[in-house]
Order: C-alpha cells, then structure tokens, then sequence
C-alpha cells in the first residue's frame, strides 16, 4: 500500500469513522485546502466539522485509488442529510504525509436504478497496476475527443461494444442504455457539457475524471473508467451542482 493511500485511510478513519476531533492535529497539514460544499477552508473548520458529526453518522467505502500524492474514494456517506450521499473524495498529501487538499462531491444514493446496479457496487480491487498508464492515456484522450469535443462517433474507439456496465442510476446498461439516457436528459434540457477536465487520477484498471461543466445547471462531474483490455467496460459517477456560493473561496476545483 502506498503511504498517501494509507495516510488517507488512516485519517479518515479516525475523523469520520470514530468521529475524532483531535485527529485533525495529529493527520492535516497547518494550510489544509478546502475546496468542499460542506466545510470552510482550513484544519479548524475540519475540526469542527467533525465534532458536530450525528450519532448515527458512517462512511461505507467502497474503491480507493492512489495516484502519486493524490487518493480518491469512492463510498456512501451515511448521517450527513436526512438521505444517504454517493461521494467521491480526493485528498492531496503532502511530503510531510500530512492532509494539504480536499475535493468533493456528493449526490443522494438511488435505491432503484435503471440498470439494477447500485451506485457504488462492481470490482473494488486493483488487480493491473502495470495498466495504469496506458489507462490514463485512453480516458484522458475518450475525455477530451468525446466529453469534451462532443465526438460521439469514435465512442466505440474507447467504450467497449460487448460489455458496459453501468453505476449510472438513470442509464442502462451498454451503450444503447447510456444513449437513451442522453436522449432523456437532452429533452429535459440537461445535454452532458463537458468543458473543462481538471483531473485524471489512475491506479490500475481505475481512472477517476474531474471535470466541470454544464448538465441544465453549472456542475462538477466525477466520472470513474474501469478499463480492462484496453477497453472501458464499466462507469460510476456523482454529477453535482455547482452551488453560487461556497464556504471559503478556493473554488470547487
């Protein structure tokens, strides 16, 4: 395991898991970054954030993926809301093996989806790590030729024609699901704008998308590839509104 993944674990686990204020000295770096809906910008407010955490509140994890000095999870937040929140976080560690910046996003958990798949199931483990950058070169460029360009006529050069499966809760699966989905959405006046990729974090068959764009409102897209003979053959996401005003001024990204 990697230190920044197990950094991660570790901390967030002692500060969502038992719920742990004092943590925040021991795992977050004195210029912690926020760039989450949920908390103000720095350690206190994470300390604070922590400490008004519910009874009730849990985390349930379900991938975790380490990249250089960046680690993503992917798992259901239980507590923070009335109804459970699918979520994708990033940490940035530092060299000190310390918390430095947070990235967030959440959407409420579906519990019938058209696929009949949940949100968060399918493969957790990394199984191809000599995979990795061959991984992040296809979705980096599927993301830039299709999501960002719009080019839906080389889709079958990147998402594989036999199997895609799909965590998405209003699509189907394969790609005729993932088509009528769009064709829903267009009509509802939420046609998938993809302007800006902000990131691309790779381990293995896993690559994790950042990207802002446009789907009726501003919003942030979390979208999760697994990749497996050179091919995309399943996908998660979280699509979340940008809100007009957030809790410090780091932005979203």
């Amino acid at each position: 395991m990697s230190n920044a993944k197990n950094t991660v674990l570790t901390a967030a686990g002692e500060l969502f898991g038992q719920k742990d204020p004092s943590a925040v000295d021991r795992w977050v770096a004195a210029d912690y970054t926020q760039h989450s809906t949920l908390a103000a910008d720095g350690p206190e407010a994470l300390r604070q954030l922590v400490a008004g955490l519910p009874e009730g509140f849990g985390y349930e994890g379900a991938r975790v993926i380490a990249d250089g000095d960046l680690v993503a999870l992917h798992g259901t937040y239980h507590g923070f809301g009335p109804d459970p929140l699918v979520a994708f976080d990033v940490f940035r560690v530092d060299a000190d093996g310390k918390l430095a910046e947070h990235w967030d996003a959440l959407t409420p958990l579906v519990k019938e989806t058209a696929s009949g798949r949940s949100q968060t199931d399918g493969p957790t483990e990394v199984t191809s790590p000599e995979e990795t950058e061959a991984n992040r070169a296809l979705v980096a460029e599927f993301a830039q030729k299709v999501l960002v360009g719009a080019d839906y006529s080389v889709l079958t050069d990147y998402i594989s024609t036999e199997t895609y499966d799909q965590h998405n809760p209003e699509a189907a699966d394969g790609l005729a699901g993932f088509g009528a989905a769009a064709a829903k959405w267009a009509e509802q006046g939420k046609n998938l704008v993809y302007k800006t990729v902000h990131k691309v974090i790779a381990e293995g068959e896993f690559v994790l998308l950042q990207s802002e764009g446009e789907f009726g409102v501003p919003v942030a897209y979390y979208d999760l590839f697994r990749v497996q003979g050179g091919k995309i053959v399943e996908h998660w996401d979280v699509i979340s509104p940008i809100p007009a005003e957030l809790p410090h001024g780091n932005g979203l990204f």
